[in-house]
């Protein structure tokens, strides 16, 4: 949703949930207005230390913005956890937005169930139904948040869409790439840290490191003769091609670094 409203992809996508790790900032820009949306990880039950520390990212976040929109799938009944959440922002000083998301993967009849649902489930400031994938809804929802907003000096410079890193966004990119099809055990065991950009004429060459927690899902992630590891790279490459605006070079390592969701010295070291 955040890269639709934008209109260019800063934040990775999947289908599996917290993936997202990082607060990521999307500026957009209007003639009366400037939209800073902040992407945040999933509020979640914590398993390890790096859980602990996104909750943490998240509450920070709560405490600093104007708005919170709180999303909610159409194609999912509200949860216990969804009920947490709310109750946890109705504390906050921000407004908070309902955003019931996914709005083409179920009929009207569902939508409609799903929109009482979320009325009946706390006292939110607006309720808007929107789909990041064909697009209905965003402008309302833009116009929405937009006017909760305070008035405010201009924060970001006309041309800058987000303040993330380039190695972070780049980082990202790989790690999103070595989602797609991996077993369900493997997504939050996977890291990436990019060690070093060089630019090299027209081509840009970037050296980055996967890390996973034990050698058997290095095993996994690299695949027969390499073939896994070569997949990965390939997307990852294409994707970051899009995103630098040129050609790359993209030399990927796979390495253990035992338990490191739980080791504060990891964590650091990969940024969290």
């Amino acid at each position: 949703m955040t890269n639709a409203i934008i209109g260019k992809k800063i934040a990775i996508t999947s289908n599996r949930p917290q993936t997202t790790r990082h607060t990521i900032r999307g500026v957009l820009h209007q003639p009366d207005s400037q939209l800073v949306l902040v992407d945040t990880p999933g509020l979640h039950r914590p398993k390890t230390l790096l859980g602990e520390r996104l909750n943490d990212l998240v509450k920070q976040v709560w405490s600093e913005v104007d708005v919170i929109g709180l999303c909610l799938p159409a194609d999912e009944e509200i949860g216990r956890g969804d009920r947490f959440i709310t109750k946890e922002i109705a504390e906050l000083k921000a407004a908070v937005v309902a955003v019931v998301t996914k709005t083409d993967l179920v009929d009207r009849g569902t939508l409609l169930a799903r929109l009482t649902a979320v009325e009946q489930l706390g006292d939110f400031a607006e309720i808007v139904p929107v789909s990041a994938t064909d697009g209905a809804g965003l402008d309302e929802l833009v116009s929405v948040l937009t006017g909760h907003l305070p008035a405010s000096p201009q924060l970001y410079p006309d041309d800058m869409i987000t303040d993330e890193p380039e190695h972070v966004l780049i980082a990202e990119l790989i790690r999103e790439s070595a989602l797609e099809g991996v077993r369900d055990e493997l997504p939050h065991s996977i890291a990436v840290l990019v060690e070093e950009i060089v630019q090299d004429g027209a081509l840009t060459r970037i050296f980055a490191d996967m890390y996973v927690e034990r050698p058997s899902q290095k095993a996994i992630v690299i695949g027969a003769k390499g073939s896994r590891l070569k997949e990965v790279g390939t997307r990852a490459r294409l994707a970051i091609e899009d995103l630098v605006g040129g050609r790359v070079y993209l030399d990927l390592h796979v390495r253990v670094a035992k338990d490191w969701q739980r080791d504060p010295k990891q964590l650091r070291k990969l940024g969290f």
